[in-house]
C-alpha cells in the first residue's frame, strides 16, 4: 500500500483501506467503476427564480435615523422563556458616502468600550414602570449585541441584534434608546 503525505495528512489510505473493506465478505457485490446511468425523469433541473418561494414581508417595527444617513430599522422584539428580551434589524446606509458607525453607540461603560464597537450603549425604557434596561454583557463584559461594527458603505446594511433583560409582560410599550439615533417607540407584545 503506497501512501502519500500533504501537509502532514493522509491521501489515498481512507480510499485504500475503504475499497479493501468494501471487497471483504462472502456477500460482497463487485464494485463497479461505471458511473450510474440517469433518465430524464431523475433528473431535476435547479428551479428558476420564478419557482423559488416568495420571502414573506418584514414588517418593520420602526426606523430610527441616526447621524450621516444611517438607520436602524428594527423587524423582531421577541420575548422568551428564560427572560430574555432580543431585538434585531439592520444598520443600513442610506447616503451615497461611507458612513462610519459612531463611537458613541458603545455606550461610555469601560468594560463594554473595551470589546470595541458595538450597539452596546442602547437601552430601553420604561417611563411608566420607571425602569430603564441595558443591553446584557457577558462574564467578561462584552457586551450581547452586534460587535465589531466599522463603516457602512453607500447603501449598504448589515444585520444587528440587542439583547435586554425582558421588562413586565404587562410592558407593552417602551422607549428605544441608542446614542446619536433619535429615540423610537417599541411596542412589545
Amino acid at each position: 500500500m503506497k501512501v502519500s503525505f500533504v501537509r502532514g495528512g493522509f491521501i489515498a489510505l481512507a480510499a485504500t483501506a475503504s475499497l479493501t473493506v468494501a471487497g471483504c465478505g462472502a456477500d460482497a457485490e463487485p464494485v463497479s467503476h461505471k458511473p450510474a446511468a440517469t433518465t430524464q425523469q431523475s433528473q431535476k433541473p435547479a428551479p428558476s427564480e420564478a419557482e423559488q418561494p416568495a420571502e414573506e414581508p418584514v414588517e418593520t417595527l420602526f426606523v430610527a435615523k441616526g447621524q450621516k444617513g444611517l438607520e436602524l430599522e428594527v423587524t423582531v422584539a421577541e420575548r422568551d422563556a428564560g427572560g430574555f428580551l432580543t431585538v434585531k434589524g439592520r444598520l443600513k446606509n442610506t447616503s451615497d458616502a461611507v458612513s462610519a458607525v459612531p463611537a458613541q453607540t458603545s455606550g461610555d461603560e469601560t468594560e463594554v468600550v473595551k470589546h470595541g464597537k458595538s450597539l452596546g450603549g442602547a437601552t430601553l425604557v420604561d417611563s411608566i414602570g420607571k425602569k430603564r434596561y441595558y443591553v446584557l454583557r457577558d462574564t467578561d463584559g462584552r457586551p450581547l449585541t452586534t460587535t465589531s461594527l466599522t463603516t457602512l458603505g453607500p447603501g449598504k446594511s448589515t444585520a444587528v441584534f440587542m439583547q435586554f433583560p425582558a421588562p413586565p409582560a404587562s410592558t407593552t410599550e417602551v422607549s428605544f434608546q441608542l446614542p446619536t439615533f433619535e429615540p423610537a417607540t417599541l411596542k412589545l407584545s
